[in-house]
């Protein structure tokens, strides 16, 4: 009999492993669980990565704002290259990473995301827009979801519009494919706040001095927004040039989406200037942007030149990238019964049509 074996004959209680030693192996076991569960989860988002029948390329390049300071851009472009599933913050793209792209002559569509966004935001639009022969280029606003201490600020109206130019400017002068983009051919997409940035960029002289009085009397969200923010708006003291937008006549189409601060277009003359084509979207349970205030507005100023799509039960987030089975809270919450991939499925068609027929694409 070993010793073991005798202290247990002796004490009559079966001998136990050191406690260290047991937390350690209790240990291993939950790291590995957890190691799996990880990977399980992983491969799940893997083979449910937002893909398209014809392969597309994807880069993110850093470009320059108006202010010299580094800016994300996403691109996204036709491609014959083989494509790889590509991790892209909560979901993952089926991209050709870097992959040479493919046509020349090819329209670009500039997309211009929320408060809070990123250059993903509508990823699966980007991705249909490519697919269909479209380049698409998406910058990172200083207002993102790593930094939104630009909210309120000049740089939340004005420096997102000069934001857009410098992503067309880059398209068409610094990208290394530069050569295959048609000058003649561009649109615009906007969704939220993005959609005051593409406007104002198509030539929109929204009232900001109007703010002020307007957020006085109204508990909107965009109003809440700027008083938490502390914004300049809200004062009296307006800084010189605050309200001078520039204006890129080269966007020939324009897409929106749950239009934020709508109510600034208010003004006779606010749209006057926005001549090409527009396509407007907004939910019918929109609480954050109600469209009396903001989307009926700009509806009511354009007129039968606008093309408009009301969606019932969607609410404002439900335009955002369809979230997959990773549903992170607000951002993938939707009213009950609202299926955002079905939505989707229907809209990005859609918007690819409206664009393949205003900028002529073949």
């Amino acid at each position: 009999m070993n010793t073991q074996q005798n202290v247990a004959a002796t004490t009559g209680k079966p001998h136990r492993q050191p406690l260290g030693r047991r937390m350690l192996k209790w240990t291993v076991v939950m790291i590995a669980v957890v190691a799996t569960l990880i990977g399980m989860l992983i491969s799940i988002l893997f083979w449910n990565a937002l893909s398209t029948e014809r392969p597309v390329g994807f880069q993110a390049v850093q470009a320059k704002d108006a202010d010299g300071k580094p800016m994300m851009v996403a691109i996204w472009y036709p491609t014959q290259t083989p494509t790889a599933p590509k991790w892209a913050g909560s979901f993952f793209m089926q991209v050709a990473a870097n992959g040479a792209i493919a046509g020349n002559q090819l329209p670009l569509i500039v997309l211009s995301h929320g408060t809070g966004g990123s250059v993903t935001s509508h990823a699966d639009l980007a991705l249909a827009l490519a697919a269909a022969g479209f380049v698409v280029a998406a910058p990172m606003h200083s207002d993102n979801y790593l930094d939104i201490s630009s909210v309120g600020t000049p740089a939340y109206f004005t420096g997102r519009t000069a934001q857009l130019r410098v992503s067309i400017d880059y398209m068409l002068q610094q990208w290394p494919e530069h050569q295959r983009i048609d000058a003649n051919r561009i649109g615009a997409y906007g969704f939220s706040i993005g959609a005051f940035t593409v406007l104002t960029a198509a030539g929109a002289k929204p009232d900001l001095r109007g703010v002020a009085a307007y957020c006085a009397a109204q508990n909107e969200f965009a109003c809440d927004m700027l008083r938490q923010a502390n914004s300049f708006l809200l004062g009296s003291n307006l800084p010189a040039n605050f309200d001078s937008f520039l204006v890129d006549t080269r966007i020939k189409a324009v897409v929106i989406a749950a239009p934020g601060l709508g109510f600034t277009f208010k003004g006779p003359d606010a749209l006057a200037n926005v001549k090409m084509p527009v396509q407007l979207w907004q939910g019918d349970q929109d609480d954050n942007v109600p469209a009396t205030s903001n989307a009926q507005v700009i509806r009511d100023q354009l007129g039968s030149s606008v093309e408009f799509q009301l969606v019932p039960n969607a609410a404002h987030l439900s335009f955002l990238a369809p979230c997959g089975i990773l549903k992170l809270a607000p951002i993938c919450r939707d009213p009950d019964g609202f299926d955002r991939q079905v939505f989707h499925d229907a809209m990005n068609p859609r918007v690819v049509e409206f664009f393949a027929k205003q900028l002529a694409l073949p």
